[in-house]
């Protein structure tokens, strides 16, 4: 079975950094692409940041020059850097996994807290 386990989350203040992980397992097959999700409450949740196979990464627009998406070699674990965290960014976040086959996958979701 596919799972995908997350790591990184926590408080902080803003202007600093976190690193989120997030590595995928249970799979005979890599992800063709992973991303980072994020869910703030009364709102929808939102793609953050994603990156392919062949490491083309998208970002919201919210957080370019802020975060940055990377993948290991193994193409398992993907990881979110954000530096300069601002309030806004605080959400809880998801890592989704996208396969040639089957449904999309996703963590159980990290809590990530900004405070002013």
């Amino acid at each position: 079975q596919v799972q995908l386990a997350e790591s990184g989350g926590g408080l902080v203040q803003a202007g600093g950094s976190l690193r989120l992980s997030c590595t995928v397992s249970g799979s005979g097959f890599s992800a063709n692409t992973m991303g980072w999700y994020r869910q703030a409450p009364g709102k929808q949740r939102e793609l953050v940041a994603s990156v392919t196979w062949i490491g083309t990464t998208i970002y919201a627009d919210s957080v370019k020059g802020r975060f940055t998406i990377s993948r290991d070699n193994a193409k398992t674990t993907a990881h979110l850097q954000m530096t300069g965290l601002k309030p806004e960014d605080t959400a809880v976040y998801y890592c989704n996994a996208k396969f040639t086959i089957g449904p999309d996958r996703w963590g159980q979701g990290t809590q990530v807290t900004v405070s002013p």
